[in-house]
């Protein structure tokens, strides 16, 4: 069953790995700033696990000595690879296909591991026990993720969460039980974090970031959700006109203009 499960939550992100790198945030300074101070020193090796298009990984760069991404997706991790490409190819950062519960590494061998974005894809049992075996004692892990929508306007937030949730619906209605992928509640990571017995201190930490945004950007970090994606793909066609209304929406209240959104992030971290 399990198994099932994580093929069907790695090929939710097929197919929209450019449209998702464009217009997602980039993961903010504040996340290097709050681990390296609980670290207490400069990480020689960071592993960012489910990195998508590397939006979390790329911020290691001048950072640590070493930095791994680990992306199953082909889609993603292409995107990730291209940029790496077209950055010179950085010797010290690589990209590799490989799931959360076999890393692969060495055991104490990560200062750091980060999940940004993707820890409620992965089973927290096993991913858990994973992360702890190849974290030295001291290290960190944090799994971090933004609050949906980013902070604008109160009337287009409450339309983004109704675009979200019929898209949401009609995935449960086209899909095969199957073929469902599967989230865990990211309530929850704190939960697991300190239920796992793996870790000597948790907590969650809530961080915010700026960032400036048009109106094509705020209606594609939408359009960019695996769920409008996943219903489009299994046939929902009248998705396409909501989506459409959305758009004429963001861009009435954007006014041609660009404006300052505000991200808000969640950090729940486990220190081994």
């Amino acid at each position: 069953m399990i198994e099932e499960v994580r093929k069907n939550n790695v090929e939710r992100f097929a197919g929209f790995g450019a449209l998702y790198d464009q217009n997602r945030p980039s993961a903010p300074q504040e996340v290097v700033d709050i681990l390296t101070t609980y670290l207490r020193s400069h990480p020689q090796t960071v592993v960012d696990v489910g990195c998508g298009t590397g939006l979390s990984s790329f911020i290691w760069l001048n950072k640590a000595e070493h930095i791994i991404g680990f992306e199953p997706s082909d889609d993603m991790r292409d995107v990730a690879l291209a940029k790496w490409d077209a950055m010179g190819k950085p010797s010290n950062l690589r990209f590799e296909n490989k799931l959360s519960h076999e890393l692969g590494l060495p055991s104490g061998s990560a200062d750091i591991v980060t999940c940004s974005q993707s820890f409620h894809w992965m089973d927290p049992v096993s991913t858990l026990r994973e992360f702890a075996r190849v974290l030295r004692p001291g290290g960190i892990f944090a799994a971090y993720d933004c609050d949906w929508p980013p902070v604008f306007d109160w009337t287009l937030e409450e339309r983004y969460k109704q675009l979200i949730a019929h898209a949401d619906a009609r995935v449960a209605q086209l899909a095969p039980q199957e073929q469902h992928a599967h989230k865990w509640n990211k309530d929850e990571h704190l939960q697991h974090i300190r239920e796992s017995g793996l870790f000597s201190f948790a907590r969650e930490i809530v961080f915010h970031h700026w960032e400036l945004c048009d109106a094509d950007r705020y209606a594609n970090i939408a359009f960019s959700q695996g769920g409008i994606q996943t219903a489009l793909k299994l046939g929902a066609e009248e998705l396409h006109a909501e989506v459409a209304q959305f758009r004429e929406l963001v861009s009435q209240l954007f006014a041609g203009e660009s404006r300052n959104i505000l991200f808000s992030y969640r950090m729940r971290l486990g220190i081994v």
